[in-house]
């Protein structure tokens, strides 16, 4: 699927932009309805993951809707938009990821008439977790236990900035994030400080493997587990995937949200700490 100029740097004004955008879907039949096969699926996603990077970000709300809301041309072209949005916005470790974008994907694609009481249940629940720990609002507070058996509450801990880390036993990935933390000298300068305190949480229910990992865990480090599946239970926070990382301030508001990658946590907390 081509668009109406390739290369960006073909566009010098705001008015070649401003069409550019505007033409953006033009080669897209959006009436082709169960044909939409006949469209290359990897092209598709390649033009859906570009679109978001260049719109821009105070017109991306109305932008995303009107797409979906030509997408409900048919219920295939809008199954066909709302998985390629989910990979693209929604996965864990897509680079496109931004849960802003999606919410105004799953509202627009909540109004179609296409979808009936048992095709909404899939994006309402979607919709339900990117709504929850958002970016410059409180986490979502919660009590956790304490290998002694004495609870704490997330909000309780005092910090300049606190590192929320939901891991599991034997995840590959949990010791490799864990590792990276541990040697990040970013960190460690904070900690040196006492301006910072990670908190890890086991939200399972295996508390004998807990307990048995917790010897590999840093001595520093506060963990805990969700020994009532509160968290899971009543779906305060989304651990689709494991392990999930959340940078907080000393008010607990969201800095960073469900994140993987340690180097975007240091280089916030050095832009944060070096003002």
């Amino acid at each position: 699927m081509k668009r109406p100029v390739e290369d960006l740097s073909q566009i010098t004004t705001q008015e070649q932009y401003d069409e550019y955008i505007k033409r953006y879907w033009d080669d897209f039949d959006f009436s082709i309805g169960e044909d939409v096969d006949l469209y290359d699926e990897s092209d598709l996603y390649a033009a859906f993951a570009n679109y978001v990077m260049v719109i821009p970000p105070k017109s991306a709300d109305s932008l995303l809707r009107s797409l979906i809301h030509r997408a409900s041309s048919s219920r295939e072209v809008l199954d066909l938009f709302a998985q390629i949005s989910r990979d693209i916005l929604y996965d864990p470790n897509a680079p496109t990821r931004n849960d802003e974008y999606y919410q105004s994907v799953l509202e627009a694609m909540l109004e179609s008439e296409l979808l009936d009481e048992y095709d909404r249940i899939a994006p309402e629940s979607d919709l339900h977790y990117v709504r929850q720990n958002r970016r410059g609002e409180p986490a979502n507070d919660f009590t956790f236990s304490l290998p002694d058996g004495s609870q704490r509450r997330l909000h309780s801990i005092k910090a300049e900035y606190t590192i929320l880390m939901f891991n599991n036993p034997g995840c590959e990935m949990c010791r490799m994030i864990i590792d990276h933390i541990e040697q990040s000298e970013v960190i460690n300068n904070l900690r040196k400080s006492h301006d910072i305190k990670i908190i890890a949480i086991y939200p399972d229910e295996d508390i004998e493997a807990w307990r048995e990992y917790l010897s590999t865990m840093p001595k520093w480090w506060i963990c805990g587990h969700d020994a009532e599946q509160r968290i899971t239970t009543e779906r305060t926070y989304d651990l689709k995937a494991i392990p999930s990382l959340y940078l907080l301030d000393s008010d607990k508001r969201v800095l960073i949200r469900d994140g993987v990658d340690v180097s975007l946590f240091e280089a916030a907390l050095t832009n944060l700490t070096t003002k």
